[in-house]
């Protein structure tokens, strides 16, 4: 069986627990104190994060790459694209997302006085970049829920946790956003200090 050892307020860890949720297969969810690591964790992950994922003898850490292995081992419902080009594309829209918004999520995290109005900036102006795109189409890559859905979700349920209001012409934005949090495995994967973090 599974087991992800998951931060109850971690955006990372959120990611994956919407996968496994998503797939609906068995596994064990066990929550880290990030103010109070177990020893385990800095033998699991080198960098001393969660989320871990460990399999017998498979030991994963990183979000993305801790997904793309669930979506490859249990194909249904698949989440990256079948076609690879397709999918080639998704994993490059993956990357710039981190380069480019997620990288800015630890200063939001961390509430760092000095960063925090150019990364809620940097964040805002990026999401709302999106528009045009999530204005036609359902989801991210057309009409079929994907991996790069699971990938935004977390910070689109954390904009007003980090103090970030899209301007009005991201209203697409908020109405994808509510697609989103309308799936049942989302709303599952929730932990209890997550569910408070959105007014």
């Amino acid at each position: 069986m599974m087991v992800l050892y998951s931060g109850t307020t971690c955006p990372f860890s959120q990611r994956c627990r919407f996968v496994l949720f998503e797939k609906g297969m068995d596994f064990e969810i066990r929550d880290v104190d990030l103010f109070n690591k177990p020893e385990d964790i800095n033998v699991m992950n080198p960098y001393g994060q969660v989320p871990v994922l460990v399999e017998r003898d498979l030991i994963l850490y990183e979000s993305n790459i801790i997904n793309e292995y669930i979506d490859e081992r249990f194909p249904h419902p698949q989440l990256m694209p079948a076609d690879p080009v397709q999918r080639a594309r998704a994993r490059l829209l993956l990357l710039n997302f981190e380069r480019e918004v997620f990288v800015h999520v630890d200063t939001l995290e961390r509430q760092e006085a000095k960063k925090i109005e150019k990364a809620r900036a940097t964040v805002r102006d990026r999401l709302s970049q999106l528009a045009p795109v999530v204005a036609k189409s359902k989801y991210m890559m057309g009409e079929e829920f994907s991996m790069i859905d699971v990938t935004l979700a977390p910070l689109l349920w954390r904009l007003d946790h980090y103090g970030i209001d899209l301007p009005k012409t991201a209203a697409p934005v908020l109405k994808y956003a509510e697609r989103i949090f309308a799936r049942p495995a989302f709303f599952e994967a929730l932990t209890p200090s997550e569910k408070v973090m959105r007014r």
